[in-house]
């Protein structure tokens, strides 16, 4: 759903994913180009009505939070990028991530391992 949205709406949303519970005021101020607070209403409107962030009050007035989790969010992006960019193979895509493995730190890498072990536990095979 998110990669659907225009892209100021997407900066918007992106900038809650980042720092969550923001009222109008900062999130014109975070923005680039400075929209004023009633296009950015206009937009929060919007992304309201299509299920992607959340109104609650504060004593800043209005604040807004995205409506589905980070970890929601981040697996259906991933699962968009697999699909589209790795022909649905979970293995092609984390092989592409292994290929800059010169970026990945030793402490990453074996997090990655303890991860594969365990998913081959879950599946029932040996780690």
């Amino acid at each position: 759903m998110l990669n659907k949205l225009p892209p100021r709406e997407r900066q918007i949303v992106d900038l809650l994913y980042q720092r969550s519970d923001l009222s109008v005021a900062e999130i014109c101020e975070s923005l680039p180009d400075q929209p004023t607070g009633g296009a950015v209403r206009t937009m929060l409107k919007r992304l309201e009505d299509k299920g992607c962030v959340t109104r609650s009050e504060s004593d800043r007035g209005f604040v807004y939070s995205p409506a589905v989790a980070d970890t929601v969010a981040r697996k259906t992006a991933l699962t968009d990028v697999v699909k589209t960019f790795f022909n649905g193979s979970p293995a092609s895509a984390a092989s592409a991530l292994l290929g800059m493995s010169d970026r990945l730190e030793t402490k990453e890498l074996d997090a990655l391992e303890q991860m594969i072990a365990e998913a081959r536990r879950a599946k029932g095979g040996q780690a």
